[in-house]
């Protein structure tokens, strides 16, 4: 990123979302404050479901939660409160804790990733009492994919007042859609003023995840050698962590220089270079328009189209940006907008023949009138359905596609050679340098790290034939394990931190339940999940995901990354854990509580499906 940036500053109170610090109910909770889908929180959710399973509600809905961690001016681990601890070298025995629940704090939790879904579940956990939370990120500081990816046009195509956390609205974004660096800093304002920045060890790649039996309890172990022992593990890893650069023969003999978009070399100077971009994927979109102006020549290496939608991402002018920062109920009323804006292009997906070919036909509109050039648009013209893969926002791209020193290549690339790449129909491109806008390993999720359950059963193992989970949180077989963005939990046409919000909350509602039985941990039933996995699965059916290859399938062809239906679902589904849909494991040896139903006395039968909506 270039150029200079308003800082965002905590508001009235210390907080960001410029309420005063009095209005925050002394549990954390957000009484009054937006809900993820933009609603109060005076109203009511949906009912959670888990996708046509049937079963009884024995949580303590309508009961007290607990109150919030004590604010001392140190955090569980020790470390002074707004330090980030470095380096993950802690001994197997080090993390003090009791039995599972046992404990103000407890249970004791192991977070993996410090993104914008690892800090979700910190925060939403220490809201609700549990002050033993440790997070674990391999990188240097706090930001997931957005301390990454930091190549130029770095963005969010969706807009900030959706791509941001309900609790935590900031009022006075420059733009309409966030700048990667904007984004960084907002998260990490966010995690200063939640007081969970305390709570994160950098440096710390964690290698293995593995459950005790007998001691009923995980050890997560780090690269360097360091481990830590706890009750519950959060991964939150994410789907956008691991670059993916393509196997193309000769490329390790490239004379010029590479690197993948989500490792730029800003020290590396574009200016006078022969430069070629191999994808034209979400990244590729925003790079090649700002390298555009510095390279003598630009290729770009495109195997498939894609469909856009415009996105002109202009400052706000003056007027409008005092509205929304002073004006009550305006930052409100645009969230809830963009809320359903977004519930619509899930529409549009998943009624391919209808909504879908009209919303088709006006990005269709859109790119003509954006490409003048016959020939050019014939190349890249998609020739699959609209929303089968990624909808693409830049009112930039394709115009950078048709400046006199800019090339779109669509032959097939056969091989690297020192002087460049060569296509299929034998053309040599010469390069100086060559940029790898090839996106990441979506479906690896937190491979290569082993994760080892039950009866020293590997994940690996378990998702050999596809990546599933209940609600894409928890495996059946792996104890107080949750997966934050984990499988189908991808969305096509709205915010993840919609699904990051509700997740990190129903986590904790599980591990509230553990707290209150003193239980050993918590387990999906493997029926339950099986047949919540068969009804999500029917339920792409008809519904343009089907309709190509993308990233969104494994190797089989079986889609893993998205969720079928609408953000409000989702909410729905996970608003309220359904107790009997998981087993309580008895405590340790000195603790003697059968394995058992997650039930109690105020369990009551009722039907709970939400039904899907069309």
């Amino acid at each position: 990123m270039t150029g200079s940036r308003p800082t965002p500053e905590p508001h009235e109170g210390g907080r960001i979302d410029g309420t005063p610090a009095a209005a925050q109910p002394p549990n954390g909770s957000t009484a009054g404050a937006e809900r993820p889908d933009g609603s109060t929180a005076g109203a009511q959710r949906p009912t959670g479901s888990s996708v046509g399973v049937q079963g009884s509600n024995g949580s303590s809905a309508g009961t007290q939660r607990p109150t919030g961690s004590s604010g001392g001016a140190h955090g569980s681990n020790g470390s002074s409160a707004g330090a980030q601890r470095s380096n993950g070298a802690a001994s197997a025995g080090s993390r003090a804790r009791g039995p599972a629940g046992s404990g103000a704090g407890g249970p004791a939790v192991v977070i993996v990733g410090a993104g914008f879904g690892g800090i979700a579940a910190a925060i939403e956990l220490r809201r609700h009492g549990f002050t033993d939370v440790t997070i674990l990120d391999k990188a240097h500081g706090i930001g997931g994919t957005w301390l990454y990816n930091t190549y130029p046009g770095a963005a969010c195509d969706v807009p900030s007042h959706l791509y941001s956390y309900s609790y935590a609205q900031r009022r006075d974004w420059p733009q309409l859609c966030p700048r990667q660096a904007e984004i960084l800093e907002y998260l990490r304002e966010v995690a200063r003023a939640q007081g969970v920045d305390r709570d994160v060890v950098t440096g710390a790649e964690v290698s293995s995840c593995a459950w005790d039996d007998n001691q009923r309890h995980w050890t997560v172990t780090t690269a360097a050698g360091g481990a830590y022992r706890a009750d519950a593990v959060v991964l939150a890893t994410g789907q956008l962590h691991q670059p993916s650069r393509p196997r193309i023969e000769g490329s390790e003999s490239f004379a010029g220089h590479s690197f993948h978009s989500a490792e730029w070399d800003h020290e590396y100077d574009l200016r006078g270079k022969r430069v070629g971009v191999i994808g034209t994927g979400a990244s590729a979109v925003q790079i090649v328009p700002e390298i555009a102006r510095e390279a003598r020549s630009l290729t770009v290496f495109q195997r498939t189209g894609n469909w856009f939608l415009p996105r002109k991402n202009r400052p706000y002018p003056a007027p409008l940006k005092a509205l929304i920062e002073h004006v009550p109920g305006v930052q409100a009323f645009r969230r809830r907008f963009m809320f359903e804006y977004c519930e619509a292009l899930t529409l549009a997906i998943r009624h391919p023949a209808t909504i879908g070919r009209l919303l088709g036909l006006r990005s269709a509109l859109f790119m003509r009138s954006q490409l003048s050039d016959g020939e050019l648009r014939r190349r890249l013209w998609p020739d699959y359905t609209f929303g089968c893969k990624r909808i693409l926002f830049s009112s930039e791209f394709l115009p950078a596609l048709q400046l006199p020193h800019v090339r779109v290549v669509t032959d097939a690339i056969s091989r690297v050679t020192a002087e460049g790449i060569v296509t299929a129909d034998g053309a040599l491109h010469a390069l100086d340098c060559m940029i790898y806008a090839t996106g990441f390993k979506t479906n690896d999720f937190m491979f290569p790290m082993q994760v080892t359950g039950a009866g020293g059963r590997s994940l690996a193992d378990v998702w050999a034939g596809g990546a599933h989970a209940h609600l894409g949180l928890t495996v059946p077989g792996f104890p107080s394990l949750f997966i934050m963005y984990g499988p189908n939990t991808n969305t096509s046409g709205g915010s993840i931190l919609v699904y990051h919000e509700a997740q990190a909350a129903y986590l904790r509602q599980a591990l509230e339940l553990v707290r209150r039985s003193q239980a050993g941990g918590i387990e999906v039933r493997e029926e339950v999940e099986a047949a919540g996995d068969r009804a999500l699965q029917a339920r792409f059916a008809g519904t343009a995901w089907t309709r190509c290859d993308s990233w969104y399938r494994d190797r089989s062809g079986r889609i893993v990354a998205n969720w079928p239906g609408y953000m409000r679902e989702y909410i729905g589904a996970t608003s309220r854990l359904e107790p009997s849909e998981y087993m309580l494991l008895a405590g340790r040896p000195s603790d003697q509580v059968p394995d058992e139903p997650a039930t109690d006395a105020r369990a009551r039968t009722r039907a709970h499906g939400l039904t899907p909506q069309a």
